[in-house]
């Protein structure tokens, strides 16, 4: 087994825009079913299978929690062939399962790599987040500021009203506070009831989707795939880990993290240049939905490259039996 090849990302999306491909897939057949862990467990499934072809030597550093909980994509599973550069693997076979489960739209199928150590190791814990799109001074925003502050900081450095601002935040009880603050700036809020990877991909492309700014607590994990995909498609993304108990410090203290109260930068999460890919799963704002027709089924996967900039959406139409 050799991990010491040049991590050849030119090479490597196109394999990784399959591996998001098939996983979204093995899921649709599920889309509608009501069933999270089916779909779930389709997609993971077939993203095991299709990464175990690849040329590398893969460590899944964010993936679906620990060893015990297999078979998941766990945290230190071993993927690929073993034959070519060592790398680090950040996924979520299917962003939004509830999504899946009651066809509601933006569900994805997410994937990203990077050269081996090029991930923070993120314990499975929820972080607080905030994010915007790129063209922006460093540290417009920050998470030392209010939510009203956040909002009328973006403003003034888009020359526009607050009320012309628009933010996407998880729709939970924990947040109610943070709405009512958004609200009272006069900015509109568009909640989401899962994905939040793809939430905050929507302020890289604030022209398409109409949001500005993404603020609110998740999964950490997910924390280091947005800001994978924001390293792509630039802006800016800030996380802080949240712990509610001694073992969710415990597990911190397992991934190697000693300063609990650190907040991270989008290159403090992905320290180096990654790919990412995207397939969409249902109907969604930034890739389409997956598309059946009598023979035929359609994906679109949207695959990126941090080193270049560059943006490929690749749609992939197969026959089906």
């Amino acid at each position: 087994m050799s991990t010491k090849a040049e991590f050849q990302d030119r090479m490597l999306s196109l394999g990784l825009a399959r591996v998001a491909e098939q996983a979204a897939l093995a899921s649709a057949k599920l889309v509608g079913r009501g069933d999270e862990k089916a779909a779930d467990q389709a997609a993971v499934n077939a993203m095991r299978d299709q990464l175990n072809l690849l040329d590398i030597a893969g460590v899944v550093v964010i993936g679906e929690g620990e060893r015990d909980e297999a078979p998941m994509l766990f945290i230190g599973e071993e993927v690929g062939t073993g034959n070519g550069p060592g790398v680090d693997i950040a996924l979520d076979p299917l962003e939004g399962t509830t999504l899946t489960a009651k066809d509601m739209p933006n569900a994805l199928t997410v994937i990203s790599m990077g050269p081996r150590g090029s991930m923070l190791h993120a314990p499975d814990v929820y972080m607080d987040k905030l994010a915007i799109g790129p063209g922006f001074e460093k540290d417009v925003v920050s998470l030392d500021m209010s939510p009203k502050e956040r909002v009328e900081a973006l403003a003034k450095a888009k020359g526009c009203d607050a009320s012309d601002i628009t933010v996407c935040i998880l729709e939970r009880p924990r947040h109610e506070n943070m709405i009512a603050e958004v609200r009272s700036t006069g900015a509109a809020i568009r909640l989401i009831t899962d994905g939040d990877v793809a939430g905050v991909m929507h302020c890289a492309e604030a022209d398409i989707t109409g949001i500005d700014m993404y603020m609110g607590s998740g999964g950490a994990p997910e924390g280091v795939l947005a800001a994978s995909a924001l390293k792509c498609m630039g802006g800016q993304i800030w996380g802080r880990l949240l712990f509610r108990n001694d073992d969710e410090r415990g597990r911190a203290a397992k991934a190697g993290i000693t300063d609990l109260d650190r907040i991270y930068s989008r290159d403090d999460m992905v320290t180096e240049d990654v790919i990412f890919a995207a397939t969409g799963v249902t109907q969604g704002s930034l890739v389409e939905g997956i598309k059946t027709e009598p023979g035929w089924v359609t994906t679109e996967t949207l695959i990126m490259r941090s080193k270049t900039g560059s943006v490929r959406r690749i749609v992939y139409r197969t026959p089906v039996e």
